[in-house]
C-alpha cells in the first residue's frame, strides 16, 4: 500500500498548495467521537457559491478504483522483475519461443535457396527454349535445298508428293541421308586406338540427365548399375539407386531398367540390414558394397540372398568427418570400382589426411595391396578409379571445373592433369565409374546423371 499513500500524499500536498494561495483558507484542529485529533481544511470555493451536491463521491471512487488498477499493474511487474510467472512469460516459453524462431528462420533460408534454384532453372529453360525458337526460325527461312552436281541440278525420280521435295509448301522438309558403319577406331587420333583396353582418360562428355530426385531427401545419394552383375535375380541393365540424405539410410530402391528408372517405377526396394554412411557405395558382381554409419566398417551385401555377406573393419581409415572430401557430408571412405577390381578411396592418420588406395578382395573386403599419394583428400571434391587409376575432381559447385590429379598404381606415381569436367547442376556429390558402358555415373544436387568418357593409349 506505500505506492496508494505516496500518491494520496502527493495529492495532499497539491491540496494544501492551493489552500495557502487563498486567503479565505483556514485550519481547524479538534477531536473526534473516539478522542482521536482530527485535522480540517477549510476553502472557499472560487467558482461555485453553492454546493451541487454530494458530487465529490463519484470522483473520489473514481480516483480510488483507477488507484487499484494502477496497484494491480504495479504488483504484476514487480512480480516479474523477481523472476515470478505473474509477467505471463516464464523461461520455458522464451525458451520455445526462441527455438520456434529458429526453426522458421532456417526454413525461410531453405525456402529462399529452393527459390533461387528454380529461378536459375527457370532461365536456362528460357534460354534453351529461345534458342530452339531461333533454329525453327532459321529452318523456316531456309528450307533444305536440292542436291546439285557439277553437271547442274539433279532430281532423283520421285512422286511429286515427296514431302522431301514439296519446297513450296513452306514446312519443314524431311532429311534423308545414307548410313554407313565405319568401326569406332577409325574415329580416334592415331596413337587412341586403344579403345577396347586400358588408357589415360582423355575427355569427359557433357552429362546426360536421367532422373530428379523429388524430395529434400535425394539432395545427395548414389545410383549406379552393376557393371559384372551376376544373374539371374538382376542384371547389369537394372538400376539401384540410395537417397543419402538422412540419419538411418536403408532403403535400396530397385529399377528394372534405364526407362523405368527414368519414370520412377520401382520393381522392389530392399531395406538394409545397418544404415549407410554417406555417398561412398558401389555395385559389383552381384553384392552392394558400403561403409557402415559412425564407423570405419564396411559391409558387402549379396543382392541375391539379400543378407549381410561379409563385414570387416578398413584399418586405420578415418572416419565420420576426419578425412572428407572438400564437400563434406562424411564422404571419409569412398568404394570404387574399375576394370582391376574394387577399391577403397580414404586416408588415415599416418597419411596426414593424404589420399590412400586400397585394393580390397571382393569376397572377404581384405586389404589385398595399399598406394599413398601426395594429394590432401580434403582439398578435392571426389575422387573415382579407371584401369588401375585414381583420377581428382578438382570442384564439386564449379560448373566448369577440371579433373586436376591422375595416380597410378601400376607404377607408384602421381601428376596433375587437366581434363575439363562440367558440374552441370552445381552441388556433385558422387562420381563412378562403370568400366562395362565406359561412362561416369554421378548425383548432382538432386540430379542422376551421367557422363561418357574417352580412354587413350597412356603417354610415356
Amino acid at each position: 500500500m506505500w505506492f496508494r499513500a505516496s500518491l494520496l500524499c502527493l495529492s495532499c500536498f497539491a491540496l494544501f498548495s492551493h489552500i495557502q494561495a487563498q486567503d479565505r483558507a483556514s485550519l481547524h484542529r479538534s477531536k473526534d467521537s473516539t478522542g482521536r485529533c482530527q485535522y480540517t481544511f477549510t476553502v472557499v470555493s472560487p467558482e461555485e457559491s453553492t454546493c451541487p451536491g454530494s458530487s465529490t463521491k463519484p470522483e473520489i471512487d473514481g480516483v480510488l478504483s483507477r488507484l487499484t488498477l494502477l496497484e494491480a499493474l504495479v504488483s504484476r511487474v514487480i512480480a516479474g522483475q523477481d523472476g515470478g510467472t505473474s509477467s505471463g512469460v516464464g523461461p520455458k516459453d522464451e525458451e520455445g519461443l526462441q527455438e520456434a524462431y529458429s526453426q522458421v528462420t532456417e526454413e525461410r533460408n531453405q525456402l529462399q535457396q529452393d527459390k533461387e534454384r528454380l529461378n536459375t532453372q527457370v532461365q536456362d529453360l528460357q534460354r534453351k527454349l529461345a534458342e530452339l525458337r531461333q533454329e525453327a526460325e532459321s529452318l523456316r527461312q531456309n528450307p533444305c535445298q536440292q542436291t546439285h552436281t557439277s553437271g547442274g541440278a539433279q532430281q532423283e525420280n520421285r512422286p511429286a508428293s515427296d514431302p522431301a521435295y514439296d519446297l513450296g509448301s513452306g514446312g519443314y522438309q524431311e532429311m534423308k541421308a545414307e548410313v554407313t558403319e565405319v568401326p569406332a577406331s577409325h574415329l580416334l587420333p592415331d596413337g587412341n586406338h586403344n579403345f577396347t583396353g586400358c588408357g589415360e582418360l582423355l575427355s569427359v562428355a557433357e552429362p546426360v540427365m536421367h532422373r530428379k530426385a523429388d524430395g529434400i531427401t535425394g539432395k545427395y545419394g548414389v545410383w549406379l548399375q552393376d557393371p559384372e552383375a551376376q544373374g539371374p535375380h538382376y542384371t547389369n541393365k537394372t538400376v539401384w539407386r540410395l537417397d543419402a540424405v538422412g540419419k538411418d539410410v536403408r532403403q535400396l530402391f530397385v529399377y528394372e531398367d534405364m526407362d523405368q528408372f527414368t519414370k520412377g517405377f520401382p520393381m522392389k526396394v530392399l531395406v538394409l540390414p545397418e544404415p549407410v554412411e554417406s555417398t561412398g557405395a558401389t555395385l559389383y558382381q552381384g553384392s552392394f558394397y558400403y561403409q557402415l554409419r559412425r564407423s570405419r566398417t564396411l559391409i558387402r551385401y549379396d543382392l541375391a540372398s539379400e543378407s549381410v555377406a561379409s563385414r570387416i573393419d578398413l584399418p586405420n581409415a578415418g572416419f565420420r568427418g576426419q578425412h572428407p572430401y572438400s564437400w563434406g557430408g562424411y564422404t571419409d571412405i569412398d568404394l570404387a570400382v574399375d576394370e582391376q577390381g574394387l577399391w577403397a578411396i580414404y586416408s588415415t592418420s599416418k597419411a596426414k589426411g593424404a589420399i590412400v588406395i586400397s585394393q580390397l578382395d571382393p569376397k572377404s573386403l581384405e586389404v589385398k595391396k595399399s598406394w599413398e599419394t601426395n594429394i590432401r583428400k580434403n582439398t578435392v571434391a571426389n575422387a573415382f578409379m579407371v584401369c588401375g587409376r585414381l583420377y581428382t575432381v578438382a570442384s564439386y559447385t564449379a560448373p566448369n571445373t577440371t579433373i586436376n590429379y591422375v595416380f597410378d598404381t601400376a607404377t607408384s606415381v602421381g601428376k596433375a592433369v587437366s581434363v575439363p569436367f562440367k558440374n552441370k547442376y552445381r552441388y556433385n556429390s558422387m562420381v563412378d565409374y562403370n568400366h562395362a558402358q565406359r561412362k561416369l555415373f554421378a548425383w548432382d544436387n538432386y540430379h542422376m546423371v551421367t557422363y561418357d568418357v574417352r580412354l587413350g593409349r597412356a603417354s610415356s
